[in-house]
């Protein structure tokens, strides 16, 4: 039998609780979770894609079933390298929901054998962004309750630099 993989690719700058939810739920969903960090020239970043996946690396250390990597090029074609045929999204509110479509409908055109399987976080994490977590921080807000200490001070560390 086939092991069942699923691909949950995203930015992750920075990886939130909303994110370590949906990875946790789909670990128990699917044999494999290879959670794929994108190497997207056209965003504006805050972290390395190396440091992007040794902070996923560590947030989710504990859940089996889980790999981390970064990838380039087309999503479809990098689940296909992968042998998946399934991607998983987040949907976090329905501002959300217009993106994604219009991302998933795409794909499909490009590889009608892959199926996008959308996922919401819990409840408490639905309002979570890493881009709200970015503009939070640099505002000195307590971020324990979005993000997982260690990046936290990854976080508030490097937007230190950043202003100077």
């Amino acid at each position: 039998m086939m092991k069942k993989i699923a691909i949950y690719p995203g930015t992750f700058d920075p990886i939130t609780f909303g994110h370590i939810d949906l990875i946790k739920r789909a670990a128990k969903l699917f044999d494999e979770v290879i959670v794929a960090v994108a190497r997207n020239p056209q965003k504006d970043v805050l972290f390395s894609v190396k440091e992007r996946v040794q902070l996923l690396k560590t947030a989710t250390k504990g859940i089996p079933g889980v790999t981390i990597e970064s990838f380039s090029g087309l999503l479809v074609d990098y689940v296909k390298k992968k042998k998946s045929r399934v991607m998983i999204r987040g949907l976090r509110m329905i501002s959300d929901f217009e993106y994604e479509f219009q991302m998933a409908l795409t794909n499909k055109r490009l590889s009608p054998e892959i199926e996008t399987i959308y996922m919401m976080p819990q409840e408490s994490y639905c309002y979570l962004s890493s881009k709200l977590i970015k503009e939070a921080a640099s505002l000195g807000a307590n971020l324990k309750c979005f993000v997982p200490g260690f990046v936290e001070k990854k976080l508030k560390s490097r937007l230190k630099k950043k202003i100077r």
